[in-house]
């Protein structure tokens, strides 16, 4: 009996630690590719806060920003597969990301997965309330007329896309000013300085409902139930769509079982009525589908990226 007993002793001590423990035992990390206060710092700490008591363990916020995303996207990359490190994120804008960058961060295609969706989300184009244009076309025929001497605001790589085809399909050429988050542009904006800018609904919203911004389109296929006045650019004769959603994004050598369980907690918040309201208030729909629907979609995402990039010209950087 002693035998026995030495040798399952042994047995056990000889597993990894992640088999011998339950997950989860420790704080988790959920990264996010944005500063704090950004309207991608507000998805990832509501997520973090909603799923912290599912899980029983602390939730911390690491704001990795840098390079449109691809320095959070390098430390996702770097985590060890255990789940303890979460990246709350839009794959597109990986796969946006990876079609602008001369050298993107490695292995992105085969090196991460998607575990849980989230929402639907689309970037908006706005001008300030000072300006005179009510519609899309109006601005189109005021860029034509400035030329060069037009400009427009961008901080993330889907917005860099989106003013490069709308650029292209109507043949305007203001110049892009990029900051690191849209707050920055606001001042520029009101002064006249902008002509308009390209931002995420979360903050084109809010600026709307204070009365700065008029949203002139949405890069959506259709319009959005939480904005229905915005008409998309598809509608205004311009076949632009990039659509934004946002996941639960871990190393691809992740155990399903860890997968799976961080599935059902993202897929329970998302159920839940407060967390429909939250998305409607920052102009995103819940949206749900399986991580294999989620990973087909992930691994079209480059070749549809790859594609917006070389029909808008834009030269990697």
């Amino acid at each position: 009996m002693k035998t026995y007993l030495a040798l399952a002793v042994a047995a056990l001590a000889a597993l990894p630690a992640a088999a011998q423990e339950s997950y989860p035992s420790r704080t988790i990390t959920f990264i996010c590719a944005y500063q704090a206060g950004s309207s991608s710092d507000a998805i990832v700490r509501f997520m973090a806060e909603k799923i912290r008591p599912m899980a029983g363990q602390t939730i911390v916020v690491e704001n990795r920003q840098g390079a449109n995303g691809a320095v959070a996207t390098e430390a996702i990359m770097r985590a060890k597969p255990d789940g303890y490190t979460i990246f709350i994120h839009s794959p597109a804008a990986i796969t946006a990301n990876d079609a602008l960058l001369k050298t993107p961060p490695a292995n992105t295609k085969t090196g991460l997965k998607v575990v849980a969706t989230i929402n639907r989300q689309a970037f908006m184009l706005a001008v300030d309330t000072s300006q005179p244009y009510k519609t899309l076309a109006e601005l189109t025929a005021a860029m034509k007329a400035k030329g060069t001497k037009g400009t427009y605001a961008t901080y993330a790589t889907s917005a860099t896309i989106a003013g490069s085809l709308y650029k292209k399909a109507t043949g305007i050429e203001p110049v892009e000013v990029v900051y690191r988050v849209g707050a920055q542009s606001l001042n520029d904006m009101q002064s006249g300085q902008l002509d308009f800018g390209i931002y995420d609904p979360l903050f084109a919203l809010s600026q709307q409902r204070a009365g700065r911004f008029r949203l002139l389109a949405i890069v959506a296929p259709e319009r959005f139930q939480t904005s229905p006045d915005v008409p998309t650019f598809r509608e205004l004769g311009m076949d632009i769509v990039l659509m934004g959603w946002w996941s639960a994004i871990v190393p691809a050598a992740t155990p399903q079982p860890i997968a799976d369980q961080v599935n059902k907690w993202v897929n329970a918040v998302v159920a839940q009525e407060e967390t429909k309201k939250f998305l409607a208030n920052i102009g995103a729909e819940p949206w749900t589908i399986s991580p294999d629907e989620a990973n087909k979609l992930y691994q079209s995402e480059f070749e549809n990226y790859r594609k917006a990039v070389e029909a808008a010209k834009i030269e990697k950087q």
